[in-house]
């Protein structure tokens, strides 16, 4: 067991290290992380209690602390999303934590309904079809914590601090003003833009800063204009600063914001700056655009942050819902032959 584990981390640290070297704007890299991971912890665990047996009650205690370990994060999530509500206004993003926390809950309490539903049928078809339904509902519910984990362990990953070339643009991502001015979320990242462009070395090309964002339903003048506004407020030379005030996706973001820097002839290396949670998608959305650019990510609020990655990992799931059907189609086809199997 500890050979064929630690033998199936070593394959996926691998595949880790390569896709990483080739490009590491990929959801795949926090897959293959995550893998690897938990494969490195098996084999460690079996060397452990090999070694000393008495380890083996210390692991028995953690798998008996799982379900109150469960419990715990429904109620943090339950009571953040709270928070959020409390905060931000009520919006499906908004609420998001909170119907995390309650299906923390209730996804155990439904399996256990269906499963004992089952049993106390003395029609076999519903046996069948309950359990069944046990089953797709724990898988599904793995198959998304799982994705939801790889999403954040490579999000954590992609966004630490590294040294980067000094950008020739950098790029700032957009995200909602209040009453037409620029809240802290935006200021965060308008911050660390400028604190990057600041940092230009004495004799080298400033980079041009391109606050990106369109106006809103409920906005009175588009985000790029009060970005704009700010950054010259800040000190940023006028000179260098190129708005792009059409945009109302990340997407639309990235490939408006350059051809603006195309028109301007910035062709050289690109940064774009969002908040830490956006870092990630936005790295995979500019990867889908066809751009190079490179994402840093900005402070946020810490009650913010769960919610955020949510809303991140929905977004990237949805845009990639047919990969996903694709992956979880084939065990639910299985699932029934199998049961149709056990009845003939």
């Amino acid at each position: 067991m500890t050979v064929i584990s630690a033998g199936i981390a070593v394959v996926f640290v691998l595949l880790f290290a390569v896709s990483r070297r080739r490009d590491a704007r990929r959801f795949r890299n926090g897959v293959f992380l995550l893998t690897a991971g938990g494969f490195g912890l098996v084999a460690l665990s079996d060397v452990l209690v090999t070694a000393f047996p008495p380890l083996v009650f210390v692991f028995v205690l953690a798998g008996v602390l799982v379900p109150v370990l469960v419990l715990a994060l429904a109620v943090f999530a339950i009571a953040n999303g709270v928070t959020m509500l409390r905060s931000e206004g009520r919006s499906l993003g908004n609420l998001l934590s909170l119907l995390v926390g309650i299906a923390l809950i209730g996804v155990p309490v439904v399996v256990v309904f269906l499963v004992e539903a089952g049993r106390r049928s003395d029609v076999a078809a519903l046996q069948d079809v309950t359990l069944g339904l046990g089953v797709v509902v724990v898988f599904v519910t793995g198959y998304a914590a799982l994705t939801f984990a790889a999403f954040t362990l490579w999000s954590l990953v992609y966004a630490r601090p590294r040294v980067r070339p000094q950008p020739d643009a950098l790029i700032v991502l957009g995200s909602g003003l209040i009453r037409g001015e620029v809240p802290p979320l935006l200021r965060s990242r308008l911050d660390r833009a400028l604190a990057i462009y600041r940092s230009t070395p004495e004799g080298a090309r400033r980079p041009v800063l391109v606050p990106s964002g369109g106006q809103g339903a409920d906005e009175p003048r588009p985000e790029g204009q009060a970005m704009a506004e700010y950054l010259v407020a800040q000190g940023a030379d006028p000179a260098d600063v190129l708005p792009e005030t059409e945009s109302r996706s990340t997407r639309e973001n990235l490939v408006l914001s350059g051809r603006v820097l195309a028109d301007a002839g910035r062709t050289g290396s690109t940064l774009v700056v969002t908040n830490n949670y956006h870092v990630l998608r936005a790295a995979l959305l500019a990867r889908d655009t066809g751009s190079s650019a490179d994402v840093v990510g900005s402070p946020t609020a810490a009650y913010y942050v769960p919610s955020a990655f949510l809303r991140e990992w929905v977004a990237v799931m949805v845009e990639h819902k047919l990969l996903n059907l694709l992956l979880v189609a084939p065990f639910v086809v299985l699932l029934a032959s199998v049961l149709v199997y056990a009845r003939s």
